[in-house]
């Protein structure tokens, strides 16, 4: 079984090239599940729109395909909830200057 503390670890080598900050710090991942080899990925971006989305993406992907033990990793952009600000973690507020 693949630690979830692993994928996490892995999605966090995933930034937002905008904002230069990891995409768990940010608050775009929602939820991870594992199922035998693969990995089932929820998450949205900071804006609909956001121009990086499929860079993001595609980062998510390989990052968690990189994993020992996962062969598939299937990333799912979802918009609702939509993402905002409070789903940021201590660290990237403080990177980002949110008070």
């Amino acid at each position: 079984m693949i630690e979830q503390e692993a994928l996490l670890e892995a999605l966090r080598t995933v930034k937002d090239p905008e904002l230069n900050v990891n995409v768990v710090d940010l608050g775009l991942v929602y939820s991870v599940q594992t199922r035998e080899d693969q990995v089932d990925v929820e998450m949205t971006l900071t804006s609909p729109a956001c121009p990086a989305g499929p860079e993001i993406l595609r980062g998510a992907v390989t990052a968690l395909e990189a994993v020992p033990g996962i062969a598939k990793a299937n990333v799912r952009l979802v918009m609702s909830p939509p993402w905002t600000p409070d789903r940021m973690s201590e660290a990237a507020r403080d990177e980002l200057g949110f008070f």
